[in-house]
């Protein structure tokens, strides 16, 4: 003859599946949630210390021997829903002296030329370029996140605010 199954067992059973069931999805959340936190790379610190900057009778004279090539910009949607953009140009020393200290400000303007969003980051000293030799080039990423598809991204620009010299 077969079992008969009493109700309130299949309710004790439902409620203790439904318990789990939540238990391993807040779980689950929490995992990714710290493994997306942990992933972000340190940033580079957005002020070089002690840098000549404009105002300076060294940072005009010295400024237009460190020449920024047009720069590039490449953009990609993340799944959050909003654009990064990653700006890029080539440094070229003329001064006649090695830098040992860069720091250059990227920004996305609109068609006024205001700034829709901007980054100032140092690239000089950081642990693949601790410096850039008189008559040598380097290669410069900026990557600027937060964009809107309603963001008026008509022009981008790049420019040296401060730097050091051995």
């Amino acid at each position: 003859m077969p079992a008969e199954h009493s109700i309130p067992e299949e309710k004790s059973r439902r409620v203790l599946i439904i318990f789990v069931a939540a238990f391993a999805a807040a779980f689950i959340a929490g995992f990714f949630y710290l493994l997306l936190r942990s992933t972000t790379t340190p940033s580079a610190p957005s002020t070089l210390a002690g840098a000549i900057r404009a105002g300076s009778p060294d940072f005009e004279k010295y400024k237009k021997l460190i020449a920024l090539d047009d720069p590039e910009a490449d953009q990609a949607k993340r799944a959050l829903g909003d654009t990064v953009m990653t700006l890029q140009t080539t440094v070229r020393n003329f001064t006649g002296r090695t830098i040992n200290g860069l720091e250059i400000r990227a920004a996305v303007v609109d068609h006024d030329g205001k700034s829709v969003k901007e980054r100032t980051m140092v690239v000089i000293p950081r642990q693949d370029q601790p410096d850039l030799d008189p008559n040598k080039t380097m290669k410069v990423s900026v990557k600027i996140e937060g964009f809107t598809d309603n963001d008026d991204r008509a022009n981008i620009k790049m420019e040296v605010t401060g730097f050091t010299l051995k």
